[in-house]
């Protein structure tokens, strides 16, 4: 370091949870509790692992999650019940908060995604100061999945950064082998929907209109790429589950209760 040089600055961030109740597939799924906890507890205490955040908020349009979040002691806020997204959402705390300089979104069925792998999406974008989001993205293993319209792809650059999100698989193999399921580095990867922003480009992001491509694909980040921004890709190999049927509530329960016994014992 040069004399003239002082300690490198650390951007403040922020963890912002959107927690909405409507869910067509599984009503009222926030609120479950059939572990003990509501999922909505268990995303916030999975969020209180990360080390980089300074807090943890869910922005929720229903005063029912709210009263829930207070009472096992986190912290939320009410948003316009009129959102038309999560992001909008995420934005509409983030203006609340003019001293954090990250904000990160991470979905409030997803109780499961490790600290490390959101401390990861934070430092993607403290190591590069001209980037404005980032998100992550995990190695697809099984051609099932790879072919799941459920399970979004990405393709990234030499960079580490995505170059399009897709439904469909992508890279396509004009000829098929199975061994480029288990290729290292990997061919396939699923987009994780964690985001960090910039907050200053969340609340323009906001503003934006969809895209072409995000209204065919009804992906959002389809609309930073169609603007000209780039999105910093992380790899983790971490699969990840988030809560959206009663058979994905039903197995995170079993994996929970069998990670309770397997501590007792």
């Amino acid at each position: 370091m040069r004399p003239d040089e002082g300690p490198r600055h650390r951007p403040t961030s922020r963890i912002v949870i959107p927690a909405r109740m409507a869910s067509t597939r599984l009503a009222r799924k926030l609120l479950l509790r059939e572990t003990g906890k509501s999922l909505i507890q268990h995303t916030y205490e999975a969020a209180r692992q990360a080390r980089r955040p300074r807090g943890v908020c869910v922005a929720t349009d229903h005063r029912e999650i709210f009263e829930e979040v207070r009472a096992f002691g986190g912290h939320a806020e009410m948003t316009d019940p009129e959102a038309a997204s999560g992001t909008d959402r995420v934005a509409e705390v983030a203006r609340r908060m003019p001293d954090t300089e990250i904000v990160v979104n991470l979905q409030g069925d997803e109780p499961e995604l490790s600290g490390e792998s959101i401390d990861l999406v934070i430092r993607l974008l403290e190591e590069d100061p001209d980037a404005v989001m980032s998100t992550l993205a995990t190695p697809i293993r099984r051609r099932e999945q790879l072919d799941d319209p459920a399970c979004v792809k990405v393709v990234l650059d030499g960079r580490g950064r995505a170059m399009y999100f897709s439904r469909s698989p992508i890279p396509h193999a004009r000829q098929w082998n199975d061994r480029l399921l288990s290729a290292d580095p990997p061919v396939f990867l699923q987009h994780i929907g964690l985001y960090a922003y910039r907050r200053e480009f969340l609340l323009r992001l906001a503003g934006m209109p969809p895209s072409k491509s995000e209204r065919i694909e009804k992906l959002e980040q389809l609309r930073v790429l169609e603007a000209g921004h780039s999105i910093l890709v992380g790899i983790v190999d971490e699969p990840t589950v988030g809560i959206d049927t009663v058979e994905d509530y039903r197995a995170f329960v079993d994996r929970f209760r069998r990670g309770r016994s397997s501590n007792r014992n």
